[in-house]
């Protein structure tokens, strides 16, 4: 039982564990051919255009389905839009396997699982609200998203290595199976919600999306979070999309920056596991979020511009640390800030902007990088320059009510 009079349940943390083994998959899924652009480009006889596309499908369908993902997981449950997704997740999963030596078809099931993914992850802030006290949240968000960056990770450290020993026919079909199996466990574990809310009556009540939208839109706090999440999330996608022709025109090897796209997610695996808990324990959100902006700052510049490889492998730990931990504070803020709005409107909406300005970002920085060397010094210290705009625009965001009505209580 709660300090507050409402009871706390053990399942939740099962919940959390179901949905996060999903997520990962989802996100290994995505991820799969970055690490093997060259092999996979001989292997189906196309450019290396194509197989970009296979990874940039997630980020445009992603935008058409994210509004519709958050209103069916508000509408219908937590059970039913994360399950839609594990299921597309799992059955496009299994194709991928099934068809390897057929692009089209290919390209076909990487879409259906792309579809699947916002009915997993707008759902993060809606499962932390509807299983976790207030207390828990952002710990519960942060673990949440973590599981897109383990994932992520495995598919760049696993892939390698499964298409050398069992070729990427064996990879892809090893992956169906383990997308089938996340999704048979998620259906299984999981349930809608605990038998009393974990908090005090009346707290749990959300307005659907459209209403929702509404409110998101007159909160001023929000749409500065907006502009973040679009500088942030676009400046970590199109880094870790082209942190191999950041650094070789400074003269660092493919292996180097393997290397240095690795540390940069542990580091925010690492990150996504402290501050949010730091976050909860403080009862504060505003600080972290500035804190983790700043730093971030700092350690795109020594990415960016660092000719010492310890200095690069340094400034990008510092960078994935910094900026993936702000992901997961600022969905629970967003939460807050815009109740009674639905968590899944205001999570997908944060998320939607971030798959726009990852698809600007990236084709940006390959448009206005040197036509000399190749290199991206000239975009770079644009997105630096982003960076700054969104550590002025953290000063204009207010704590949220909910967060200073806990460190009252």
């Amino acid at each position: 039982m709660g300090n507050s009079g409402f009871k706390i349940y053990g399942y939740r943390w099962v919940m959390l564990v179901v949905y996060m083994f999903m997520v990962a998959m989802n996100q290994l899924l995505w991820i799969t051919f970055a690490p093997i652009t060259s092999e996979a480009v001989t292997y189906y006889g196309v450019s290396d255009l194509w197989i970009g596309i296979l990874s940039m499908s997630f980020m445009v369908i992603f935008i058409i389905f994210s509004i519709p993902a958050s209103w069916i997981i508000d509408t219908y449950g937590i059970r039913v839009g994360v399950g839609i997704g594990a299921v597309l997740t799992g059955i496009f999963g299994l194709t991928r396997g099934l068809v390897t030596t057929n692009f089209s078809l290919l390209l076909i099931s990487q879409i259906g699982i792309a579809i699947g993914q916002p009915f997993l992850l707008n759902a993060i802030t809606k499962l932390s609200a509807r299983w976790f006290p207030a207390s828990e949240r952002g710990t519960a968000s942060g673990l949440g998203t973590l599981a897109m960056y383990i994932g992520i990770l495995s598919g760049m450290i696993i892939t390698p290595f499964l298409t050398v020993g069992w070729g990427i026919s064996g990879m892809l079909y090893i992956y169906g199976i383990l997308s089938v199996v996340a999704a048979v466990i998620f259906l299984v574990f999981s349930k809608e919600g605990p038998p009393t809310a974990p908090c005090l009556p009346g707290e749990e009540e959300r307005a659907l999306v459209l209403d929702g939208f509404k409110i998101i839109f007159r909160t001023k706090n929000f749409l500065w979070l907006l502009f973040i999440f679009f500088i942030g999330l676009g400046v970590f996608n199109s880094v870790t999309t082209w942190i191999e022709g950041i650094l070789r025109p400074r003269d660092f090897t493919i292996t180097q920056a393997g290397i240095t796209g690795g540390v940069m997610i542990a580091a925010g695996i690492l990150g996504a596991l402290v501050i949010p808990y730091l976050s909860d324990k403080k009862s504060k959100r505003v600080p972290f979020i500035r804190l983790a902006l700043i730093f971030a700052t700092v350690g795109l510049i020594g990415t960016a511009f660092a000719t010492n490889y310890i200095l690069v492998l340094f400034s990008g730990a510092l960078l994935g640390f910094f900026l993936l931990s702000s992901g997961p504070i600022g969905f629970q803020y967003g939460a807050e800030i815009t109740y009674p709005a639905s968590e899944g409107s205001s999570n997908g909406l944060l998320l939607m902007m971030g798959q726009i300005s990852g698809i600007a970002f990236i084709f940006g920085m390959d448009i206005f990088k040197s036509k000399a060397d190749g290199s991206m010094s000239n975009p770079l210290l644009v997105l630096i320059g982003l960076m700054v705009l969104s550590v002025i625009a953290s000063f204009f965001l207010k704590e949220s009510s909910i967060i200073k009505k806990k460190e009252i209580d």
